[in-house]
């Protein structure tokens, strides 16, 4: 009975509500594999702006109806993962 009402929902898995964060969940898969890189080859300009562009769709996903949840979580860790970066990036450059 839960399943079918997911399925169903909203934000189910038969709309984009569901799978365009799940998707996205490969930009924070990709940034927890950088950390692994030396931050020489972090692009301060690609980071700031994935943490920008983290920070406006995180506000949308919370202002659109019905809320996305999934969207908000996806690109509240994508900018925990960038911001982490970006602290790489300054430590490096002294």
């Amino acid at each position: 009975m839960a399943f079918r009402a997911f399925w169903n929902s909203p934000v189910g898995p038969k709309t984009t509500h569901f799978w365009g964060p799940v998707a996205n969940w490969g930009f924070v898969t990709a940034g927890l594999a950088d950390t692994q890189k030396p931050p020489q080859m972090i692009s301060g300009n690609m980071t700031a702006a994935m943490c920008i562009c983290s920070g406006l769709l995180m506000r949308f996903a919370w202002m659109v109806q019905p809320r996305n949840y999934l969207l908000l979580a996806c690109h509240a860790s994508n900018e925990i993962v960038q911001l982490y970066q970006l602290s790489r990036l300054a430590k490096s450059q002294g």
